[in-house]
């Protein structure tokens, strides 16, 4: 560890740095005193550092908004630099479909669409890049071709632009919301009603920006529509159609309207456990990869052509499963 100055310490690598708090530095946030003493970084590059646990403060994790004393000692680990283009990873994709202009693809839970913070490898993107030869850089250099995005771990369909022209024709249709999408989930408890609509604006929560919130800061508006297609009593399996593509839309309009997608960790409470006591369904709950959330059928105008082309894939084998323990105690019911 050599001493930089300014009760600042730097491990011989680089990847270590120690700070001090001084008497005039009282009172002031973890963030805040970071992107003080470590000029490189912004006050989010800070924040985002402490939320990930690379920072501790006197041994122990904190959050942005600790206060720091002075002779506190200040630990952080500096992350390895993200590449500022994803590498080609010859990883297994299914590929539904594929031209000179478009790619679609049934995507499987636990993988992330494009890299970000945290996430570099192992996305869709890398799987692309190393498949495709023809994939242009269209879109922002780490989600070249990512017209519409699913959660890491909602499995289904997913079209990929691969020049300017698709790109540019398909986020329109996109935006115009001329894009069919239906997904099938299975959802906590029983409706009332065979079909509805849920319309509610959708924001980053004040508190954790993680997670999406019915309001919210700079919050836009949503809207769900759901049709059951059957039900058994402790779950209802639905297909909604989304009209917008806001963040965990389905997963946060589902809880608001108090079915929350079953095995979702984030926005729904015991959703692994339906007080049932049929050791099928919980064991079929229990292997689920993510949440019972599948995007099942796409639909677009192709961007080099009038036609209309549309896609279906079923859930995957962890869906089905649950779907049949379900129906088996709807039977013996």
């Amino acid at each position: 560890m050599r001493t930089l100055g300014n009760n600042i310490r730097e491990q011989g690598d680089g990847s270590k740095r120690e700070l001090v708090v001084e008497d005039h530095d009282t009172l002031v946030r973890a963030d805040k005193f970071l992107a003080m003493k470590m000029p490189e970084l912004t006050r989010a590059q800070a924040r985002r550092l402490i939320l990930n646990k690379d920072v501790t403060v006197n041994g122990a994790a904190v959050k942005p908004s600790k206060i720091l004393a002075p002779g506190t000692v200040v630990s952080v680990e500096i992350p390895e630099p993200e590449p500022a283009q994803p590498l080609p990873e010859a990883l297994d994709i299914d590929i539904v479909y594929e031209d000179g202009d478009l790619i679609v693809v049934n995507k499987h839970a636990g993988m992330v669409v494009h890299p970000a913070p945290g996430t570099p490898s192992g996305t869709l993107v890398n799987a692309l890049l190393h498949h495709c030869n023809d994939l242009q850089p269209i879109g922002g250099v780490q989600r070249p071709g990512i017209v519409h995005r699913l959660d890491k771990d909602t499995t289904g369909l997913i079209v990929v632009a691969k020049n300017e022209r698709a790109f540019r024709e398909l986020s329109k249709q996109v935006k115009e919301r001329s894009v069919e999408r239906y997904y099938l989930a299975v959802v906590r408890g029983k409706f009332a009603e065979n079909e509805g609509v849920i319309d509610a604006p959708i924001g980053r929560g004040a508190t954790d920006r993680k997670k999406m919130v019915i309001g919210g800061v700079a919050n836009r508006d949503a809207l769900t529509r759901f049709t059951v297609l059957e039900s058994f009593g402790c779950a209802t399996l639905l297909r909604v159609r989304i009209e917008t593509g806001r963040t965990h839309q389905i997963r946060v309009h589902l809880t608001f309207a108090g079915h929350p997608v079953l095995g979702d960790p984030t926005y729904g409470r015991n959703t692994r456990d339906l007080e049932t006591r049929d050791e099928t369904v919980n064991d079929a709950l229990q292997k689920l990869p993510g949440q019972a959330l599948h995007a099942a059928r796409l639909g677009f105008v192709h961007p080099g052509t009038p036609r209309f082309m549309r896609f279906e894939a079923e859930p995957p084998e962890e869906f089905r499963n649950l779907l049949e323990a379900l129906r088996n105690i709807r039977v013996k019911s």
